[in-house]
């Protein structure tokens, strides 16, 4: 069951909701003006293709300050002059791994061969490059672009560029030192773009020449005026979030369950920032706060009994027939009921089709999943670790939220209408992948939330027991690894060489796996530190203007 837990962070949101009452006060209209403002100066005074170099350089830029949104046809035109250059034979490792990154980030399909005339001839990269460590920090970056079915040479190059670059980080300028030592932990595309943003417009140098500076100045400008008019929009959804919340009266009724909105919404965020998905990040944060609710219920306060009984109930999805739960199962399920058609007619009224079919059935198999697990831990069965991993995917709650997703979207009125559409072998990669992803690297931590008290097992533990227990805990948890790393080359492949979902549907899929990694990175004394240092960079305080 474990889906989505995470440390308790209800009181650091409720510090930053205190701190920022005054938001209200605030201007929008005029950040909003000035936002538009920088954007016409960035557009002419930057965006003015030269060569493949700068123009890669650029558009690495602007994703690393969060501002490429405003830009992104102007990017597709550097991005055209970067793959018109790209099998240039005098380019430096520095400029082709830049290159290869982009290009790959936006859908180019671009082979890895480029790095052959880098190698030593004896399938290795040339040790001589270990020197240059810019093109060692690209070259690590661009490693994990990989992709399902592809050889094995940017996994070489990953292993390669970390030790070199691990080898100098002690004769390093403290500068480069902090980036080398930043980018090693945060490799731009396995890391939530919002993640990156703060630390690049805190480490960026403005250049030594006055066109330099002032290109990289207006940069700057531009995105911490668009980080503010961002963090004033997002509190302002997590102010709605929060409301419906209160309104709805849960909180009080089922005392037991979590009461986090601050949690919910920063799962939304994988969406994206941009103000054009402001409806669905707060329409997005409802399912997911049920998630956690019935999470709550099936780990830690209902009999199996009344387990089943619930389960039976979201099955049968009518709200005439559940006289037969307990009273606290029946303000749930009203509650979900009702929230599920709301979003529904949302949908209907927006995009002109209803998916509460989906919406139903999603819930359906979630719960079942969780059924499965309660009844294997009541009796103190564990399955072999392939039963539980399948059925692990779905009680993650991320294949709801992505259907979900899907639906706010407006996306596949006719895609997975028929048959069980939350077995995992029929789910699609961009919703079974970031699934994977997160139930095992939650059961890679073997961690729970403070507040859970059920236990639910772990992929480890089934893997281990299926060994007769003579596989050492390193080797099972590099098992595990090695099943994550796999997972990101599908998801890779499915999102940024296949049109079968949308950009932002395939944008919001590989920002969930991102996002992954930063809800559950705990710390020895079981904190989420990072989660704590995201949200209070996130939302605690502007820039200075």
């Amino acid at each position: 069951m474990a889906s989505f837990q995470i440390h308790k962070l209800t009181s650091l949101g409720n510090s930053v909701a205190m701190e920022r009452a005054h938001i209200g006060t605030r201007n929008d209209d005029l950040l909003r003006v000035k936002q538009a403002e920088k954007v016409k100066e960035v557009r002419n005074l930057v965006l003015q293709p030269t060569s493949s170099l700068k123009s890669a350089e650029m558009i690495d830029s602007l994703q690393q300050l969060g501002i490429d949104h405003h830009f992104q046809e102007e990017i597709g035109s550097l991005l055209s002059l970067c793959y018109q250059h790209k099998n240039s034979s005098t380019d430096s490792l520095y400029h082709v791994a830049v290159v290869f990154r982009l290009l790959r980030q936006h859908g180019f399909d671009l082979s890895p061969n480029v790095f052959d005339r880098f190698q030593d001839g004896r399938g290795g990269f040339n040790p001589q490059l270990g020197g240059d460590v810019k093109g060692m920090l690209a070259l690590y970056e661009s490693s994990f672009l990989q992709v399902e079915g592809e050889d094995n040479i940017l996994e070489e190059a990953e292993v390669f560029a970390k030790k070199q670059i691990e080898a100098r980080l002690p004769t390093m300028g403290s500068a480069l030192a902090k980036r080398a030592k930043y980018v090693l932990d945060n490799p731009f595309h396995m890391t939530l773009p919002s993640y990156s943003t703060k630390f690049y417009l805190n480490n960026s140098e403005l250049g030594a020449s006055e066109k330099k500076k002032k290109k990289k100045k207006a940069l700057q400008e531009l995105a911490k005026v668009n980080f503010n008019c961002t963090q004033f929009m997002h509190l302002e959804e997590l102010k709605r979030i929060s409301k419906w919340w209160s309104d709805m009266g849960l909180s009080k009724e089922l005392a037991f369950a979590r009461n986090q909105p601050l949690k919910w919404f920063v799962w939304t965020l994988a969406l994206g920032s941009e103000a054009r998905f402001s409806n669905y990040r707060v329409e997005l944060s409802k399912p997911i706060a049920f998630v956690y609710v019935i999470d709550d219920i099936f780990d830690t306060y209902a009999s199996l009994q009344e387990l089943i009984l619930f389960t039976e109930a979201v099955n049968r999805w009518n709200i005439d027939e559940i006289e037969s739960l307990p009273e606290y199962m029946k303000i749930c399920f009203s509650a979900l009921y009702n929230t599920t058609n709301e979003i529904a007619e949302k949908v209907v009224k927006e995009h002109g089709w209803n998916p509460i079919d989906r919406l139903r059935r999603s819930w359906a198999a979630l719960c079942n999943a969780f059924l499965v697990e309660a009844k294997w831990f009541n009796s103190g069965h564990l399955p072999p670790a392939d039963e539980y991993l399948r059925n692990g995917i779905i009680s993650t709650g991320l294949p709801m939220i992505l259907l979900h997703l899907l639906s706010i979207l407006g996306e596949g009125a006719s895609t997975f209408e028929s048959g069980n559409i939350l077995e995992h072998n029929t789910l699609p990669v961009p919703i079974s992948s970031p699934s994977t992803i997160l139930r095992l690297w939650d059961d890679l931590g073997s961690a729970k939330d403070e507040n859970q008290q059920g236990y639910d097992g772990s992929y480890v533990q089934c893997y281990r027991k299926e060994k007769v227990n003579a596989l050492e805990m390193e080797k099972a948890r590099g098992h595990v690894k090695n099943l994550i790393r796999g997972e990101w080359k599908k998801l890779n492949k499915a999102c940024l060489f296949s049109n079968s979902f949308s950009p932002t549907f395939r944008s919001g899929s590989l920002n969930a796996a991102r996002l992954i990694q930063v809800m559950y990175d705990y710390s020895e004394d079981h904190r989420l530190e990072s989660l704590e240092q995201h949200i209070d960079y996130l939302l605690r305080e502007p820039f200075a203007l």
